[in-house]
């Protein structure tokens, strides 16, 4: 069991060409003359080792948990991977799912019907998307239902095949729930589950995603990758104050 959950540490990608250095090493966000290059990129590079197992996972196995504290890419470079799916043909639709969990306080009543009351809990999954495709384009795939953003409570019932699924925030459900999710897996679909157990929004003993990460490591076709701290590619602070946090 070791051997398989370990498969995907084990590679050396120091010398690999796909991974390109973090910036922040040497880059400080305060400097005027020298900001990070935040041009939009193709073809999207791992900026770590762990990153880069991360986007080999997803080229070789259908179903991948990415784990790991805010800021290491995980919801980027699992929704850079479906559009770049959607756009080689290998996908039909891509479907992006994520808990309408509160970060610890309550909004209340919103305004609007279905759509605009799960817009505040879906923003991150729509930055990511405008990023890759533009705004206009991303309206139009919406339109179409090439693109479906849908919460978790939508999706029993469904067998998504010929697609792409992404779900965010995967600490934020319970074990039920992921194991619904799970099991809407249909043919020629591949789905990444992403999220980090330590930052839950449940009461503690609720979230599910620490023992399905745990029990489906012992699965050899499915792929579970841990980033850490130093996968972080936010602001370097980050790394910084979760270490004491």
């Amino acid at each position: 069991m070791a051997k398989r959950s370990a498969r995907y540490k084990t590679r050396d990608f120091q010398d690999s060409e796909n991974v390109h250095p973090f910036p922040s090493r040497g880059w400080n966000p305060r400097d005027a003359e020298a900001p990070r290059d935040r041009k939009y990129v193709k073809n999207i590079r791992a900026m770590s080792p762990t990153q880069q197992v991360l986007l080999d996972a997803i080229e070789e196995r259908s179903v991948v948990l990415a784990l790991g504290p805010a800021g290491t890419g995980k919801t980027y470079l699992a929704i850079a991977k479906a559009v770049e799916a959607l756009e080689a043909g290998r996908c039909s639709r891509i479907v992006l799912s994520r808990p309408a969990v509160e970060a610890g306080e309550s909004l209340g009543f919103l305004p609007g019907d279905l759509n605009e009351k799960l817009a505040p809990y879906l923003r991150p999954l729509y930055d990511a998307l405008t990023e890759r495709l533009g705004t206009k384009r991303l309206k139009g795939l919406l339109a179409d239902g090439v693109i479906e953003i849908a919460p978790v409570a939508y999706m029993r019932g469904r067998t998504l095949s010929d697609c792409y699924v992404v779900i965010d925030e995967a600490q934020n459900c319970t074990y039920t729930q992921l194991k619904m999710l799970l099991t809407r897996l249909g043919w020629r679909s591949t789905m990444v589950l992403t999220g980090d157990p330590d930052q839950t929004d449940l009461l503690p003993g609720i979230s599910g995603l620490g023992d399905i990460a745990e029990r489906l490591e012992r699965v050899s076709e499915i792929a579970v990758v841990r980033l850490s701290d130093a996968d972080i590619v936010r602001h370097p602070l980050v790394a910084g104050m979760l270490t004491v946090l």
